[in-house]
């Protein structure tokens, strides 16, 4: 650890200590009768407002990992980096009716996980293991994922040593966030959504109009992007697509919108609010923020027009691409407003990491443990399961960014999107129509997580020195079925999760209509019609924090 910058430090310090002193005292607010249930330690007492519940939410989708993220790969990438931005445009028309359905039968059931819900949607205990451990699987990589943006904080603050010691400043506030989070649940993180994002709102608005101002006008950060990209000619970047990247762009974006809300953590953020018209109003309002993406990804073509050159991580010797949106800041604005912008993306670490880590443990507690190990746990044996389950997903994810190389982390965060996409049809679609057989389902996930491993496998990084695994797209000409290559010679790219969901869906198609046909039976419907339209006050929804 070299060349401190104490200021930067002392401002990150004294904010990170204000919302720690939030997350404890997060459990007396809009407290129930007792966190020893799984509905008020996990879903916050399911009474979040309007309010509440549109910075939970945000807090929990715009990660830190955004933050430095898609900043990076547009200084990397150029256009390519921009997905992010209509991906986050069409999901929440794509989500809005699902996400009511989704609430109110889960209100109407008690359900706390979306596997919760396939267990009663087709009384299959196996599918709704298949749900639970995709979901568990999946959130791993992307908790670890929020560790990589703060570890860029902490980097460009001088915290960039190589051994246990250089990660000493971490393990200090996992420490934290673990013991506030074990004590208030969801609570804690709703409350410190609130500091997170007006911190990240005061930002990036300050760094959209300050620094094109500095660095001659917004036409000549676009200029300087276009002469790096031009000096360095590649069909993977620049400031425009090309004609092989168009279609992974398209079905990249759409496969995100479709894969975000299966995330256990998106639902739980959900599931947490009072009411439909709740989620109604955050599906209209939560659009904002992605004009705030918009803004946060030009800062990857400001950061080319500065020069900025990624800080070299001292444990593996590599420039840490991830650093871009930092340093552009130690560099172009003074230290104390540096120490305030970092604290923002630190603490839009701990939101996230505190919410995926608590849906984690519920999807363990009530699908695995509950369904398997112990079925007459009662509420408060559940909760303090997933309490103690959320601290081991917490420091695997620490453990994971300390002895793996972090950049396995994101490339495992590319599988974890191909994955949580074969659980759509199960969890999704399910709620409008009960067609596919639940055998249809269960093949048709084996298919698409498969089909999408071995794609992902062939997919070689020269530029990391990596023959597998190396990132999310697939030339059509190498989509193979037992031989058959029908796009032979055809060199555009296409989003493996988009192909690996196709699979699933043929084959459930294929696997229904024949057991359809056998007559096999196809499970046990605990749900009703009407359960998936009850709402706020509704003498069917099942009393909160009840067994």
């Amino acid at each position: 650890m070299t060349n401190l910058q104490w200021t930067e430090i002392v401002v990150f310090s004294l904010l990170f200590l204000l919302v720690t002193v939030m997350g404890f005292a997060a459990a007396r607010w809009k407290a129930g009768a007792t966190l020893d249930h799984l509905d008020e330690w996990g879903l916050g007492g399911r009474k979040f407002g309007s309010w509440i519940t549109w910075f939970l939410v945000g807090g929990d989708l715009y990660t830190a990992y955004t933050f430095v993220a898609v900043p990076a790969l547009m200084f990397g990438a150029g256009a390519m980096g921009f997905f992010a931005l209509p991906y986050t445009v069409i999901l929440y028309p794509i989500v809005f009716l699902p996400l009511l359905r989704m609430w109110s039968v889960s209100r109407v059931h008690g359900y706390v996980t979306p596997a919760d819900y396939v267990r009663g949607r087709y009384g299959s205990s196996a599918l709704a293991f298949l749900v639970a451990i995709t979901g568990i699987v999946a959130t791993m990589p992307y908790i670890a994922l929020q560790l990589v943006g703060l570890e860029a904080v902490l980097r460009t603050m001088g915290f960039n040593g190589s051994g246990l010691l250089g990660h000493a400043p971490l393990f200090l506030a996992f420490v934290i966030l673990a013991l506030y989070t074990y004590q208030s649940g969801l609570r804690a993180p709703a409350l410190i959504a609130f500091v997170k994002d007006t911190l990240i709102y005061i930002v990036i608005l300050a760094a959209v109009f300050y620094l094109p101002a500095k660095l001659g006008g917004w036409g000549a950060i676009f200029d300087g992007a276009r002469a790096k990209f031009d000096a360095t000619p590649s069909p993977a970047d620049g400031m425009l697509l090309g004609e092989h990247n168009q279609l992974q762009y398209a079905t990249l974006a759409l496969g995100s919108a479709l894969a975000l809300f299966l995330y256990p953590h998106a639902l739980t953020g959900i599931l947490a609010s009072k009411g439909r018209n709740v989620i109604k109003r955050n599906m209209v309002a939560l659009p904002a923020y992605s004009l705030l993406l918009g803004m946060l990804a030009l800062l990857g073509y400001m950061a080319i027009s500065t020069g900025v050159k990624p800080i070299v991580n001292q444990a593996t010797g590599r420039p840490d691409s991830n650093t871009t949106v930092t340093v552009l800041f130690e560099q172009q604005f003074p230290d104390w407003f540096t120490g305030f912008a970092f604290a923002a993306i630190g603490i839009g670490a701990l939101v996230p990491a505190a919410i995926m880590s608590i849906a984690a443990a519920n999807l363990w507690t009530r699908n695995i443990y509950k369904e398997y190990l112990r079925k007459d746990a009662t509420p408060a044996q559940e909760a303090k399961q997933a309490k103690l389950a959320s601290l081991v997903v917490k420091f695997g994810a620490v453990a994971f960014i300390v002895f793996v190389d972090p950049q396995f982390s994101i490339d495992l965060q590319l599988i974890g999107g191909v994955m949580i996409l074969q659980t759509l049809p199960a969890v999704a679609i399910s709620l409008y129509t009960r067609w596919f057989h639940l055998w249809g389902l269960i093949a048709g996930w084996v298919a698409g997580m498969a089909w999408g491993f071995v794609m992902l496998y062939e997919i070689p990084n020269p530029a990391a020195g990596k023959e597998h695994f190396g990132g999310s797209a697939i030339k059509l000409e190498q989509l193979s079925l037992l031989g058959w290559t029908p796009f032979e010679g055809v060199r555009t790219q296409i989003y493996v999760g988009f192909v690996a969901l196709l699979a699933n869906l043929v084959v459930a198609v294929l696997v229904t209509l024949v057991l359809r046909r056998t007559g096999t039976a196809n499970g046990l419907d605990r749900t009703s019609p009407s359960d998936y339209h009850a709402d706020e006050g509704d003498a069917r929804l099942k009393p909160v924090g009840v067994h």
